[in-house]
Order: structure tokens, then C-alpha cells, then sequence
């Protein structure tokens, strides 16, 4: 299992983004959470096996339909946490 960090940056919030994020994750069987950020950006830690993850970056890079995805910036980081599911969190 590896872990990815991404930040989205564009116009993603207010358009179903995490929504999207959640449903593509939890398609794949990926762990993790997706929040909305103060500067506009939305953050997301997923939890999975790694050709699963990089169809999640890809789904990022698209958005849904009234998002504008400007960057998808993606960090591999050691796996350090145990989730379950995939939640949208309003932290």
C-alpha cells in the first residue's frame, strides 16, 4: 500500500470536488479524506495500492464538470496512517 498527499489547486471549490474525489476514491477501494482548504484549494490523503492511486491523480487532473483544475501536486509519502473508508471532512 503507498500513501499520496495532493493538493488541487484552480476553481475547485463549490463544484462537487470532494464529492468527486470521494466517489473516485472509494471506486477504487482507496482509504482516506478530502477537505476544502482556507486559500481555495482542496487536500486530499489517499491510502492505496499505487495503479489505483494513479487513476485517482488522473480523475484530480480532470475534476468534475464545473471545476477549472489548475495543478494537482502530488507527494508519495511513507505510509503513516490507518483508515478506514473515505470521508469528506469540514475541518
Amino acid at each position: 500500500m503507498k500513501q499520496i498527499h495532493i493538493i488541487v489547486t484552480g476553481f475547485v471549490q463549490g463544484v462537487g470536488f470532494r464529492q468527486m474525489v470521494k466517489h473516485e476514491a472509494r471506486k477504487r477501494g482507496i482509504t482516506g479524506w478530502t477537505r476544502n482548504l482556507m486559500d481555495g484549494t482542496v487536500e486530499a490523503l489517499a491510502i492505496g495500492p499505487e495503479d489505483k492511486l494513479l487513476e485517482l491523480i488522473e480523475a484530480c487532473k480532470k475534476g468534475p464538470f464545473l471545476s477549472q483544475v489548475d495543478n494537482v501536486h502530488v507527494e508519495w509519502e511513507e505510509n503513516g496512517e490507518e483508515l478506514e473508508g473515505f470521508t469528506v471532512r469540514h475541518d
